[in-house]
């Protein structure tokens, strides 16, 4: 079994040469953009310093902020260690934009989970709901697209904030390109240019040469141990945008008046700068393990959304294993891989803020990073895994096959 699951990822590798020869192309774009922003704002050793008390006048904190904001192409950026998670850093984000009476338009269906509590679904307390503000869904196409008429019909007066979500989440759907979210945003912009538009960025940072905020995204945000924290960053979340949107969502962040001048961190901020550097080449390697286990799914008989040949917009690989057997097979395998914790057993269990129980394999330096190798299922049909990361290629396919090995167990038995 052993020479027969070598023999069956090498035929993999090769019928991914063509996937994988883009990866690399598109990490060299987006490397020459960071390091050019790095040269821009001088970066220098001064600006991994820590800081303590208010912060006021942080070198490091505003240099950081400074190079995302240019990495992006946007106006202003807040990159922050305080911001707990991606939800955190999306919760704080429509929290500074949307007031009580206001109306948040959802123009790609359903949320991801945790975000449902944030928006009020599920009768969280501190929900925007209870502030006030009201919510809409428009579902996509049924080809996974944004239904523009649709949205803009929906548009109304009350309308401030239409949320996009890049990703596909826990969801079969297909993820959504910077282009593809731009002629969006162009859509919404001339049915109501005073509405904000924020980019759920999570999974999707680099993946692709462009950006949401490329394209006109008032706000694109996501989590510093996903995508753009490069595997090194500790914790934090960024959100990147207009000048018009980072100042409100700034007086949120902290308070009215206070906004982005404070805030500090005594851990330093050489990690930050270090992850930013890195995330170029962490999610190309990302992306190579989750096309090589799409790869190997096809050859198998398994489903794989997105199929390894095709286009990516996130690091996310939907696997469609069909029972919960071989769901559990799957992530035991992948644990077992991990360079932290191989010796535990994923078992499901009642997430915060999910509403299935979850089942997750994990080993990471970075409680929850996803940049790092990782996978997590819903335990509900079609009993799909979703699979991200990948800190290198090696040590990635290393765990794939482990966790295809103890597929193909349950499938044989």
């Amino acid at each position: 079994m052993s020479r027969d699951l070598e023999a069956l990822f090498e035929r993999a590798e090769r019928d991914c040469g063509p996937a994988f020869l883009q990866f690399e192309r598109t990490e060299r774009d987006v490397t020459a953009r960071v390091l050019d922003a790095f040269e821009r704002h001088r970066v220098a050793a001064r600006h991994f310093a820590p800081s303590n008390g208010y912060g006021y006048g942080d070198l490091g904190r505003d240099t950081l902020e400074a190079v995302c904001a240019d990495v992006f192409q946007a106006e202003e950026a807040i990159l922050r260690p305080s911001l707990a998670s991606g939800t955190h850093t999306l919760a704080v984000c429509l929290q500074g934009l949307l007031l009580p009476g206001d109306e948040l338009l959802l123009a790609t269906g359903s949320p991801y989970d945790t975000l449902r509590g944030v928006i009020g679904f599920s009768g969280e307390p501190g929900s925007l709901a209870e502030m006030g503000v009201k919510a809409r869904t428009v579902e996509l196409t049924p080809e996974g697209a944004v239904d523009l008429p649709k949205v803009q019909d929906a548009i109304g007066e009350r309308t401030r904030v239409v949320f996009l979500q890049r990703s596909r989440g826990y969801a079969l759907r297909p993820s959504l390109s910077p282009g593809a979210l731009g002629a969006a945003i162009r859509g919404i912009k001339e049915r109501s240019p005073q509405a904000y538009v924020v980019v759920d960025n999570c999974y999707g940072a680099f993946v692709t040469k462009d950006e949401p905020t490329f394209h006109g995204a008032d706000a694109a945000c996501g989590s510093l141990i996903k995508n753009l924290g490069g595997g090194l960053m500790p914790t934090g979340g960024y959100i990147a945008g207009t000048r018009r949107a980072i100042s409100r969502i700034g007086n949120r962040l902290t308070a009215p008046g206070v906004g982005r001048e404070v805030g500090s961190y005594e851990g330093g901020y050489r990690l930050f700068f270090q992850g930013l550097f890195m995330a170029p080449h962490t999610v190309c390697q990302a992306k190579k393990t989750a096309a090589l286990a799409a790869r190997v799914a096809e050859l198998l008989g398994f489903t794989a959304l997105p199929g390894a040949l095709e286009e990516r917009s996130d690091i996310i690989q939907a696997l469609l294993l069909g029972t919960p057997e071989k769901v559990a097979a799957y992530c035991l395998g992948l644990q077992s891989g991990s360079p932290v914790d191989a010796f535990l057993t994923p078992e499901p269990w009642d997430m915060p803020g999910y509403a299935d129980p979850v089942i997750m394999a994990a080993g990471a330096f970075v409680q929850g990073a996803s940049i790092e190798l990782s996978c997590d299922a819903p335990m509900r049909p079609p009993y799909a895994v979703y699979q991200q990361g990948a800190l290198t290629y090696e040590s990635g396919r290393r765990a794939l096959k482990r966790a295809f090995g103890r597929l193909t167990e349950v499938c044989d038995a």
